[in-house]
């Protein structure tokens, strides 16, 4: 049996000290451990971006990310992005033009379209698919999504954001 390895990393804001075995996912971690279950667990092969976060700013795939890969570091996941109000413009964008349907994709989907927004404030359409690329909905067929960031976009440069 291998041995638990002890972590040290920043959620949300919060330090926290875990115990984790080493094989253990970032998403395992935030959503059996942390009680954060915004992280959706999808495919577990990192194609489908239900379960992405922000790792010291980048995002990532938490299901391909092991917990002791984030010692150190700082994780946002969706509910601290909702928490400090950072995406409560691109939430309620989702909301107004019904682009989360089931909600399964939309914790992922907003921290990718918010990652997008922060790295191009002013996006086009096809930009924001490309960007968009690699996390699944089932339910939208995608033009509500991207109407939505597209919103979000428009709304925040002209309120100078």
């Amino acid at each position: 049996m291998i041995a638990p390895c002890a972590i040290s990393l920043t959620v949300n804001g919060e330090q926290i000290e875990a115990l984790v075995p080493p094989r253990l996912s970032l998403a395992d971690l935030l959503r059996e451990h942390l009680q954060l279950t915004g992280t959706h667990v999808g495919c577990e092969h990192g194609v489908c971006g239900a379960c992405t976060v922000r790792l010291n700013g980048e995002i990532v795939r938490g299901c391909l990310t092991l917990a002791v890969q984030a010692g150190g570091a700082v994780v946002e996941t969706i509910e601290g992005l909702s928490d400090a109000g950072e995406i409560t413009d691109l939430q309620a964008a989702f909301r107004d033009r019904n682009a989360l349907q089931c909600g399964y994709c939309t914790p992922g989907m907003l921290v990718t379209a918010q990652d997008l927004l922060l790295q191009c404030p002013a996006p086009d359409r096809e930009r924001i698919r490309e960007h968009l690329s690699g996390n699944y909905c089932r339910c939208t067929g995608y033009e509500a999504i991207v109407d939505a960031v597209e919103a979000t976009a428009r709304s925040r440069r002209e309120r100078g954001r």
